[in-house]
């Protein structure tokens, strides 16, 4: 037969040995977020890095930068082309910034989303039939 104190020392070390298995959990928590924190820190270096690099050589890149910097290029051109269209169209129309700012959503791009609420459809229950050789409760007898 077993005496309560074996008892009790067997309850402080399963306590004890969980308690060290949710320390080691947490000190695993701590870092994967620590990682995350330096893998954000490391992705804003290479957008700054890149940055720096078009801002410096963007106009003559060397190598595997051509491509990319061209890119960067040609989208600054139709931002440029686009904004000069919507000044165009401001002035023809005689429409000022408070006009535009009625028709454009709360995410930005101008899409009038917060008019359109789109909702998910329902989803529909899961029915599960019984297997051919199982009773409902409707069959027992």
């Amino acid at each position: 037969m077993t005496s309560f104190d074996d008892l009790k020392a067997k309850a402080l070390d399963l306590a004890q040995a969980g308690a060290a298995k949710a320390k080691e959990l947490t000190d695993i928590a701590k870092l994967n977020i620590a990682n995350s924190a330096e893998e954000d820190t490391i992705r804003k270096a290479y957008i700054d890095l890149g940055k720096l690099y078009y801002a410096e050589r963007g106009m003559a890149p060397e190598g595997a930068y051509v491509t990319l910097c061209e890119k960067i290029t040609a989208a600054k051109q139709r931002l440029e082309e686009n904004k000069a269209k919507i000044a165009e169209i401001k002035r023809a129309g005689n429409i000022n910034d408070d006009d535009v700012a009625a028709y454009t959503c709360d995410c930005g791009c101008g899409c009038s989303c917060e008019d359109e609420t789109v909702e998910a459809p329902a989803e529909e229950p899961i029915v599960v039939e019984p297997l051919a050789d199982e009773k409902t409760d409707d069959e027992t007898v």
